[in-house]
This record gives structure tokens, C-alpha cells and sequence, in this order.
């Protein structure tokens, strides 16, 4: 409730200051800076709604803790499956963990590391805004006030904001393709080719950045823009970080594809894409007020015909933050959307929105009619929405809008909160796992994030969807993961009779009562160990390797936090 009452009362602030100081913000750096800290300040409070390090990310995590400990980049050790799509990400936080020799240290590094690209994104998003009006309005007054419109915007995303502390690859990458966006903007065709391939190593909807920015580059160069020069640049500048980043993986891991994305690919195509239509269509009505943005925005590119050359190559640029908007949705739709709260791979959009639709005012003040001379506070009568404060307005009030989403959304702030609980409670199983179970002890789960980091690497985690088991992940059975577009892959006669895994853990945490029921594919060869954990009315129950049974029983009472009650024979009722 404190962090809820700061940030309502740093928006409000920022309200009341943006309000009543418009035209000084427009005029005077000192203040333009200040609403700019304002908007820091509230995207912080705004990151810290959502819980820390949440589950997902502990896949990369047991990887980073595996190099810091020296089994290389690798899940299990000895086993090279590449089981992430976020390789710049999994090296930024390996490096802290390596300089402390600190596996841990890489954990709070994710953190740190993902509040400061959120607040890069903000920075970017205003020196983006201005950039691109300044394309329009070299000579004048170029209205820097909007940049400060788009970060506030760009503040109030609860889709970037929710993952800023969550210690994922998100905000990294929306920051990469903001950053893409500026080097587009001042045409520098290497940088933009380094930045798109940085992208492409964080995210692999980074792809879809890279085709759009080729073809950019080439119809500039086709429109005289520029040259084909420039297009080779562009190339030039991906293929020195993606050639030998590709040639590595193919040396490590011996394929071109990440083994975690395959099952993303699973499937048929068809229900893919309506699992991926719903998730943008619940996107859309929590994100109504930018779609609204983005229509004014783009009705009022439309009004302008005949502008001049540099006119035109800046409404270019708001054309192409609109179409990378709309090919990151189409692309995202396409995998059948996502099942991490707070429309995760989607964060790209809501920013790119923001920045394309204030600019797009921009260029529309700029290329108005002038009818007076410029007034003494040197705002032309070209902008007279600027002047009467209804575009800081507007942005704020879309701003309050998306904070509500956090608080009062099912699928924002509170599901993030049951998300990290779970999470909590599975790293308190995988450490009794660790503390009990001798190494090399093979076990198997699908909730293979935040328990096997804790497991630790003397444990052999196998996850039975495929992320980061080669068979499993390229020639297991597609498995819609209810009635979402994801698919992830199965192959549970594998993994009982090839892994052959001594525990198997499947619920997403503990229990309120004891649980005595088993998977049928589990039946026969394993049974049900119910234990109690001490202090709390929680129950965890794991199956057991049949044959070894009891002395796996033995070994797990022994921790003095959880406690064997037997299941009685009657009680073993497989689940449907």
C-alpha cells in the first residue's frame, strides 16, 4: 500500500508540475529536466509494484550459475542444449556473478540490470520524441517539451514496468529497439545493423526488427535517402556480431535453432494464431488509450500532403516506429501469443506507440499554417495545442490509465504476486532437494525455473516440456498449454523409461491438504511421498522411484522442515 500511495502521488505531482509549467518545460532546460527526473522517479516507484525475480527468468539464472561455477553454458552439465532465447541478457548477468564468484551476484545483477534499461527506455523514448520533430524543425523552436510527453508515456507502460525488477530480457530489448529507432532516425546504418543484431541476441522477435529495418534502408536507398552503401552498412553491422555469435552456437550446441524455441513452433499453425489473436485482443482493450493515440496519430499524419524534404523523411520516421509496432504484434501473434502476466512480449508495443504518436503531433504543429508571428514565449501560433496544455494532458491522463492496469488488472501486478509466490515456494522445494538428495540424483519437473536453480547443479534436472531437453524439445509431442496459442512438447515414456528420474515434482508449489493422487503416466513405476511442511499449514507431495522408495523417503524426512505422512493404499487415485 506504501509503494501504491508513492506512486499515485508521484503521478500526481508530476501532473500538477507538467500542468502548470508547460510553457517553461518547452522553453527552459532546467525544467524541461526536472518533469524529465519526475518521470525516472515514477517509472522506479512504478517497476516496484511488481514483485523481484520472478520464475522464468531462473532458467537463464541455472545457466549463469553453471558458467560461474565452471560447467560452461549449460542446464545440466554435460549437457549442451541451448534452453534459452537470450543470450546477451544470460552474458550481462553471468559477468557480475563471474567477477564475485558469486552465482548469487548474477541474481541481483538481473535486477539492477533491468531497472536501469526501464529508466534507459524512458531516456530514449524522450531523445527519440525530440529527434525526430527536430528532423522537421531544424531552424526553430522544436517543441521539447513532447519528449518529455513521450517519456511520461513511456513510464506508464505496465508492460515494460512489470519486468523491470523481474530480472528477464525484456526491458533490454525494448531498449534495443528504441535504440535501433534513434539510429534509423539519424540515418547511421552500422549502428542501427549492431543494434538490431543486439536485439536479435536478446530476443528472438528481434528478427522481425531486422527484416523491417532492411527494408527501410532499402527503399531509402530505391527513393534516393540514401545509398546502397548504406544498406551493406546495415548488413555489415549485424553479420560482425550474428556470424560469429551463430558460428559459436552451432560449435556448442550443433544447431541453428534454440532448442527452447522449438516448441513455441510446435503444433498446428492455426490454433497458434488464435491463442495469439486473443492475447493481442486482451492487449488492446488494456492498452485502449494508446491504440486511441495511435489512430489520432496517424489521422493526423494523414492530413498533411505535399510537405517538404525534411518534413517527409520524419513523418517517414513515425511511419516506420508505426510499422514496427504493428510487425512485433503480427510476429508475437503469430507464436500464439504468451502466458507470463502483464502481456510480456508485447512490451515493445505500447512504448513504440507512445514515441510514434507524440511525434506525429510534432510534425503536425510543425507543418500548420502559421498565421501570427512567434509570440514572445517563442511558440509559434502553429501549436496552439501545445500552448493550452492538452497534449500533457492527454498523456497524463493515459498514464493514470495504465497505472490503474497495474493495480487493478487480474493479469498485471497481482498476477505477478502469484507468480513470485509460487516461485518462492518452489525454490524452498529445490533446496530441500539439494539438501537431501546426493548428487548426480536425476529429477524431473516441468516447473523447471526457480526450482532447479535452487537444486543446484549436483542435481540432474530433466524438464519434461523440452525446453532444455534436446529429445524432448525436437521430437517430442506438440501440447497446447490450455486454451492459449502456446504449445510446449512432451514425451513422458522418455522421461520415465530413458531419464528415468528417481523424484518427480509437478505441482506448481505447495499445497493446502495432503495430496495423494498420481499422474497415471507416473503410475506403476513411482508412488506418492506426501510430506508436511513444518511451521505452515503447506503439503508438498513428489513421486518416488518405486523400487528405491523407501530409502528416498528416508532421505527426504530427514530435512527437519518437512515431515513424511504416509498416503494410505485406498487414497492413490489417479488423476484424469
Amino acid at each position: 500500500m506504501v509503494l501504491t500511495a508513492v506512486t499515485v502521488g508521484l503521478w500526481l505531482v508530476l501532473a500538477v508540475v507538467v500542468f502548470t509549467c508547460w510553457s517553461r518545460i518547452n522553453r527552459e532546460r532546467s525544467w524541461r529536466y526536472t518533469a524529465l527526473g519526475l518521470a525516472l522517479l515514477l517509472s522506479l516507484s512504478h517497476q516496484l509494484l511488481y514483485p523481484p525475480v520472478t520464475g522464468d527468468v531462473y532458467v537463464t539464472l541455472r545457466y549463469a550459475r553453471n558458467l560461474v561455477e565452471g560447467y560452461g553454458p549449460v542446464y545440466n552439465p554435460g549437457e549442451y542444449v541451448e534452453g534459452y532465447v537470450n543470450f546477451l541478457w544470460l552474458s550481462l548477468v553471468t559477468v557480475p556473478g563471474m567477477v564475485f564468484d558469486d552465482p548469487d551476484v548474477s541474481v541481483a545483477a538481473a535486477v539492477v540490470l533491468g531497472v536501469a534499461c526501464v529508466l534507459g527506455c524512458v531516456l530514449l523514448a524522450y531523445r527519440l520524441t525530440n529527434r525526430i520533430v527536430r528532423l522537421a524543425r531544424p531552424e526553430g523552436a522544436d517543441l521539447p517539451g513532447l519528449g518529455v510527453v513521450a517519456a511520461i508515456l513511456t513510464a506508464g507502460v505496465s508492460s515494460l514496468a512489470a519486468y523491470g525488477v523481474s530480472g528477464v530480457e525484456t526491458p533490454l530489448f525494448v531498449l534495443l529497439v528504441l535504440t535501433a529507432g534513434l539510429a534509423f532516425t539519424v540515418n547511421r546504418a552500422v549502428v542501427s545493423g549492431v543494434a538490431v543484431a543486439m536485439a536479435i541476441m536478446t530476443r528472438p522477435e528481434g528478427v522481425v526488427l531486422a527484416l523491417v529495418g532492411l527494408v527501410w534502408f532499402a527503399v531509402g536507398a530505391v527513393r534516393g535517402r540514401n545509398t546502397v552503401s548504406a544498406v551493406l552498412a546495415y548488413l555489415l553491422g549485424g553479420g560482425v556480431l550474428l556470424v560469429p555469435w551463430t558460428v559459436w552456437r552451432l560449435t556448442v550446441y550443433e544447431h541453428l535453432l534454440p532448442n527452447a524455441l522449438l516448441p513455441r513452433l510446435s503444433g498446428p499453425w492455426q490454433q497458434r494464431f488464435a491463442g495469439g489473436w486473443d492475447y493481442l485482443a486482451e492487449f488492446v482493450l488494456a492498452y485502449q488509450g494508446f491504440v486511441a493515440l495511435a489512430v489520432a496519430a496517424l489521422a493526423l499524419l494523414s492530413t498533411r500532403r505535399g510537405v517538404p524534404e525534411r518534413v517527409a523523411r520524419a513523418r517517414s520516421m513515425v511511419w516506420l516506429l508505426f510499422g514496427l509496432a504493428v510487425s512485433h504484434a503480427a510476429g508475437v501473434v503469430a507464436m500464439g501469443g504468451g502466458w507470463l502476466p502483464a502481456w510480456r512480449l508485447l512490451a515493445p508495443v505500447p512504448v513504440l506507440l507512445a514515441v510514434a504518436g507524440t511525434a506525429a503531433y510534432g510534425l503536425f504543429a510543425a507543418t500548420s499554417p502559421v498565421k501570427d508571428p512567434p509570440e514572445p514565449l517563442g511558440l509559434a501560433r502553429r501549436e496552439p495545442l501545445v500552448r493550452r496544455r492538452t497534449v500533457p494532458v492527454v498523456a497524463l491522463a493515459l498514464c493514470g490509465l495504465s497505472l490503474g492496469v497495474t493495480l487493478g488488472h487480474p493479469r498485471a501486478s497481482s498476477a505477478m504476486h502469484e507468480l513470485r509466490e509460487s516461485a518462492d515456494q518452489l525454490a524452498e522445494i529445490g533446496g530441500w532437494l539439494d539438501e537431501t538428495l546426493p548428487a548426480g540424483t536425476v529429477i524431473s519437473s516441468h516447473n523447471m525455473g526457480t526450482l532447479a536453480y535452487a537444486a543446484g547443479p549436483s542435481l540432474v534436472v530433466v524438464d519434461v516440456f523440452g525446453r532444455t531437453d534436446e529429445h524432448i524439445g525436437r521430437e517430442g509431442e506438440p501440447l497446447r498449454m490450455g486454451s492459449s496459442g502456446v504449445y510446449v512438447t512432451r514425451d513422458f515414456d522418455y522421461v520415465v523409461n530413458e531419464r528415468s528420474p528417481v523424484v518427480a515434482v509437478e505441482g506448481p508449489g505447495y499445497t493446502t491438504g495432503q495430496r495423494c493422487e498420481i499422474n497415471p503416466v507416473y503410475a506403476g513405476l513411482y508412488e506418492v511421498a506426501s510430506f508436511r511442511r513444518e511451521g505452515t499449514p503447506y503439503w508438498v507431495s513428489v513421486y518416488v522411484r518405486r523400487v528405491f522408495a523407501t530409502h528416498l523417503v528416508e532421505l527426504l524426512d530427514a530435512h527437519p522442515d518437512y515431515s513424511y505422512v504416509s498416503c494410505e493404499r485406498s487414497e492413490h487415485v489417479p488423476v484424469g
